[in-house]
């Protein structure tokens, strides 16, 4: 397995498991949030999955000065309805990483524009792993707050 095929698979286990915790989650609860300065549990759930969207502009190159989101002004209706709307998002990224060579991974230049910091394109995709990474340990956290079982992903 190549360096790309194994961040694509890191990519997609990260996902399921975002996907056990999110499906855990039960509708009266969607809008809860730990404090009036936090996320509700569905705002999370949509900040990741449209990260993706902006994530593949970000690595293909794509000109951001006037980006816009495919969620603008969607209300949010169900964790189901999240994730199907998602899903063409997700390809598209998983797709645009496909097209990378090993080479790519190493020397390909990002600028993420939040900070404008440079890195090599490879740890860049794992640093998009690890923003997921991050809010599925806050979901669970949210869960437990909730007083919600929290499903094991550790499989």
């Amino acid at each position: 397995m190549n360096s790309r095929d194994l961040i694509i698979l890191n990519l997609e286990e990260i996902r399921r498991r975002s996907i056990m915790l999110w499906e855990a989650l039960p509708a009266q609860y969607y809008f809860w949030k730990p404090d009036p300065e936090a996320m509700t549990a569905i705002e999370m759930v949509r900040h990741v999955l449209e990260a993706d969207y902006g994530w593949t502009k970000i690595i293909t190159g794509e000109d951001m000065s006037n980006y816009q989101t495919p969620w603008e002004g969607r209300p949010f209706e169900s964790i189901a309805d999240e994730l199907v709307f998602a899903q063409p998002y997700r390809q598209l990224f998983l797709e645009a990483i496909q097209q990378f060579s090993s080479d790519d991974l190493l020397n390909k230049q990002i600028i993420h524009p939040g900070n404008n910091l440079l890195k090599p394109l490879g740890q860049y995709l794992l640093r998009i792993g690890y923003h997921e990474s991050v809010h599925a340990g806050q979901f669970t956290a949210y869960l437990r707050a909730m007083n919600v079982d929290r499903p094991m992903i550790w499989d």
